[in-house]
Parts: structure tokens; C-alpha cells; sequence
């Protein structure tokens, strides 16, 4: 059996929501090589457990259920979110900025 990893996916950076980031995913490492078709130029491979993403409420239950399928796992910890400062538009006008005005 091949082996995965266990994580909690990042906040997609086009979206100021929190969907999708909540589950714990399991994905399956890959095992074979992709190939070129060489008459339409698309990737493909062999392994069908590429395919294969499992979701779960808690990291507990990912690593019972690979533990159950006898899945070598990893659990990747994320990484906590940055707080980025909150600016108005009207800071980029403002007469004591630290940047000079380029435009």
C-alpha cells in the first residue's frame, strides 16, 4: 500500500472566506509516474490513488482510519494564519506616509 498525508488545506488566497479548510483531507503519495499522451499532450498516470481524496471532520479520524487500512501516514501540521493589519483608502493619501507617493 502506498503511502499519504494527512492536512487541514489553506485558505484559498482569491477568496475571503473560510470554506473548504475546516476538513482534514487524506490524500495518497504518488507511486507512479506521470506520462505525456503523445497525440493530445495531456498528463496522465497509472495510479488511480492519485485520485483518491478522503475528507474528515478531525485529524483523530484520519489517522484511525489509515491506522484501520493500514496506510503509512504523515500529519501535516498548517501553518497559522497571518494577520495583516486593516487599511482604509484613505491611508494611501495620508500627509506623514512612510512610502513616498511613485505614482
Amino acid at each position: 500500500m502506498s503511502s499519504a498525508r494527512i492536512y487541514r488545506p489553506a485558505k484559498d488566497p482569491s477568496q475571503s472566506g473560510l470554506a473548504r479548510t475546516k476538513q482534514w483531507l487524506l490524500e495518497f503519495d504518488q507511486t507512479a509516474p506521470r506520462e505525456t499522451d503523445p497525440l493530445m499532450g495531456w498528463t496522465g498516470s497509472s495510479d488511480m490513488l492519485q485520485q483518491v481524496r478522503l475528507e474528515f471532520d478531525t485529524a483523530e479520524e484520519a489517522v484511525a482510519y489509515a491506522k484501520s487500512q493500514g496506510i503509512a501516514y504523515r500529519v501535516e501540521e498548517a501553518k497559522p494564519p497571518v494577520l495583516r493589519k486593516g487599511l482604509s483608502y484613505s491611508d494611501n493619501f495620508k500627509f506623514n506616509r512612510t512610502a513616498p507617493w511613485t505614482h
